[in-house]
């Protein structure tokens, strides 16, 4: 098991920007792919973006493409996500999580680690 922290959110215009950050253990970036969810008020949970272990291959659900980039630092062991042009449905809380694969994150299903606190971004109009 991995421990992450999430940080970074905040109120932001729409259209504006912001960067989140996900602090993990060493373990984390060593072997584990990872990737970064969101659940808004009154939905379900949602997969947005994913970086392999190795951090040369990425993707994104569909409604972020060209907007969010993912990224990953493990020198520092730190999972980031740019956001641009932010929109309000883009509100949520964000989540990141560490599985062995890349399908164990994109379908939400495997050998995911618990879920930390999130950190909010709200997008007003």
């Amino acid at each position: 098991q991995v421990q992450v922290i999430e940080s970074g959110g905040g109120l932001v215009q729409a259209g504006g920007s912001l960067t989140l950050s996900c602090a993990s253990s060493g373990r984390t970036f060593i072997s584990y792919a990872m990737g970064w969810f969101r659940q808004a008020p009154g939905k379900e949970r949602e997969f947005v973006a994913v970086i392999d272990w190795s951090g040369s291959m990425t993707d994104y659900r569909d409604s972020v493409k060209g907007r969010f980039r993912i990224s990953r630092d493990k020198t520092k062991n730190m999972l980031y996500l740019q956001m641009s042009n932010l929109k309000p449905e883009d509100t949520a809380v964000y989540y990141c999580n560490a599985a062995h694969t890349v399908q164990s994150l994109t379908t939400m299903r495997g050998d995911l680690n618990s879920w930390g606190q999130g950190t909010q971004v709200t997008v007003s109009t």
